[in-house]
């Protein structure tokens, strides 16, 4: 049975109707009431839901949020709320410069005030492009107000020369194809182009589509959520459906707490691995859960994923983008084949109400080419690999997109496979890659590893996108389209490298990606986990002793707070005095006159 307004007093309240504080409730209400609000409205004691509104035009992979906004708010008044939108710090993968992981955090910090210091009940959190989804759920976690995520869903697939091209995948692929000489830069910019038709995020499955599934896995969004493409009329159906939910999860006091549970961030890793999931879910989902109080380690991503197969058949791991996946039944399908074969947690509770099993152990999918039954996967042992070794305690490795070649060409020698050793070629950052990849003195070929460093948390900072280096173009043009690529940054989740990446400690917190000079001999061995520089101590003593940290240099206030308190990518790069902060809502702020 719900519960009134008779049983209990809600948070907002405290704002507009404290009958014992006059002065300060006359304060608050008297503001509210000048667009058109009315007394009525703010002291009857129905839920203030919260709008967090992701979308502008700066972000136009959430623009679309500006239009779901009116059905979010229709929802919540058919329901018996209030709405009150409002503003959220935008981040765009695309367009923030030197990274969007930057502004997760910011975005994050200002987000907890909000949800902490206003006269707000529940929260719809409006998530898309890659760091707006972690950011609204860390946030969520921190405050543990009622809280539900409304996606704004992937693009329309999109088509160049009678092809589906998926956007962030295909853009690596032209490089590839202008590096070879077989495009030119008019066509470069076409192709990329039409990977992005219409309104909405990612098409493949990147970080957006994956992290907007994960917030689904985690229980987060009502079924079906992440999948609808932006433009369908289900996605504004399901914006209005979102808008409802939020006020009867207010009543019931079903808070973020009481979702993303140990069992729920378990589900998540196994869904990460089944849908060919991003390198980035490890570093936002870990965020997540220390910000919820729910220990999660790097090791978990190899304990509870690695074992999983690829169901998904979507870019880059596969063929098919967003649309047919969500026609094929989205998440709620593969959670469906993943609960009868025994590998989710079915009695996590979402924020429908019910279990994951109550809600997705009939699911089935609708095509089987583009999400295979469990049985019949596109790859066994499809998760991440976690690796350490003396160049780093931590980072990963995608399973799900090593190509054939590359299988071939490093993992396959008799007697070695799994494993092999190579000549480092180290770049100090991207730009130094850019500058000097085509260089004939570093004499690269299909026997180097390519290393980037000065690119985590601190030393970019933020961590930048960049570890999926492609080769010099002399070596595409002979049609070695991959070498091995290591790092202590990230890459795109549309990225198809099969990259060690998220390398922690990185170079600027003095691992040994710091001290790994061009010409070093590296091993790589997937079946003991461990990257190994194969240098002598003596030697690495004596670099060690050498060694001179490079200046960091701050372009903003905020870079210089962001370095002084980030942690690593293997810990989620929270802001680590953060973290310690959990059920914020438990107390409310001091007035404000």
């Amino acid at each position: 049975m719900k519960i009134t307004e008779m049983d209990r007093r809600l948070r907002s309240q405290n704002w507009f109707n404290d009958r014992d504080n006059p002065g300060m409730t006359a304060l608050y209400l008297e503001r509210y009431l000048n667009y058109g609000l009315t007394k009525d409205e703010l002291t009857s004691g129905k839920p203030v839901i919260g709008i967090a509104q992701t979308g502008s035009d700066l972000s136009p992979c959430n623009r679309i949020h500006v239009d779901l906004a009116a059905r979010m708010r229709d929802g919540i008044r058919d329901a018996g709320g209030v709405a009150f939108e409002f503003p959220v710090h935008p981040i765009q993968e695309s367009g923030r410069r030197p990274t969007a992981a930057l502004d997760r955090n910011l975005a994050y910090l200002g987000l907890v005030e909000i949800l902490h210091g206003y006269p707000l009940d529940g929260v719809i959190l409006t998530t898309g492009c890659d760091k707006t989804t972690p950011a609204c759920l860390m946030a969520a976690a921190t405050v543990d107000l009622p809280a539900i995520v409304l996606s704004g869903g992937p693009m329309l697939d999109g088509h160049w020369d009678g092809e589906l091209v998926g956007s962030g995948t295909v853009v690596w692929e032209g490089r590839k194809l202008h590096a070879a000489g077989k495009i030119d830069y008019e066509e470069f910019i076409e192709m990329v182009a039409a990977a992005a038709p219409s309104a909405g995020h990612c098409n493949t499955m990147g970080t957006a589509l994956s992290m907007n599934s994960l917030a689904e896995a985690l229980g987060m969004s009502l079924p079906g959520c992440a999948s609808i493409p932006a433009p369908y009329r289900e996605r504004g159906q399901m914006a209005h459906a979102t808008g409802k939910r939020i006020v009867d999860m207010v009543w019931e006091e079903l808070t973020p707490s009481k979702v993303m549970t140990r069992e729920a961030f378990e589900n998540a890793i196994v869904v990460n691995s089944a849908i060919g999931g991003s390198t980035n879910c490890p570093p936002h989902i870990t965020a997540i859960a220390r910000h919820m109080g729910v220990e999660l380690d790097i090791e978990d991503w190899q304990t509870h994923g690695h074992d999983i197969p690829l169901l998904v058949n979507c870019q880059p791991a596969g063929a098919h983008l967003g649309e047919g996946f969500h026609r094929a039944g989205g998440v709620p399908a593969v959670i469906g084949e993943l609960i009868r074969a025994g590998k989710m947690r079915d009695g996590a509770i979402t924020v429908a109400g019910k279990t994951m099993g109550e809600l997705h152990s009939t699911c089935e999918a609708g095509d089987r080419d583009v999400i295979r039954p469990y049985d019949q996967p596109l790859m066994e042992e499809a998760g991440f690999v976690v690796l350490s070794g003396n160049l780093f305690d931590a980072a990963v490795m995608k399973t799900s997109v090593i190509s054939p070649e590359f299988r071939e060409r490093y993992l396959s020698t008799p007697g070695q496979e799994d494993a092999f050793e190579g000549r480092a070629i180290v770049f100090e950052g991207p730009e130094d890659y850019h500058d000097r990849i085509n260089d004939p003195a570093l004499e690269i070929d299909e026997t180097c590893l390519l290393f980037v460093r000065g690119c985590g948390p601190i030393g970019y900072p933020g961590s930048a996108e960049v570890v999926n280096m492609q080769p010099p173009d002399a070596l595409i043009k002979a049609g070695i389209m991959e070498l091995p690529t290591i790092g202590d940054g990230r890459q795109s989740g549309t990225s198809g490298s099969p990259s060690i990446l998220n390398a922690s400690p990185e170079s600027a917190a003095r691992s040994g990606l710091a001290i790994i000079q061009t010409g070093d001999r590296v091993r790589v061995d997937l079946n003991t986990r461990r990257v190994d520089l194969l240098v002598d101590e003596a030697e690495i003593a004596a670099r060690w002793a050498d060694y001179k940290p490079p200046a960091l240099e701050h372009e903003t206030p905020w870079q210089e707070m962001y370095r002084g308190m980030v942690g690593q990518l293997s810990t989620g790069g929270c802001l680590e005095p953060a973290v310690h902060y959990h059920r914020v809502v438990k107390s409310l702020p001091r007035h404000s006159h």
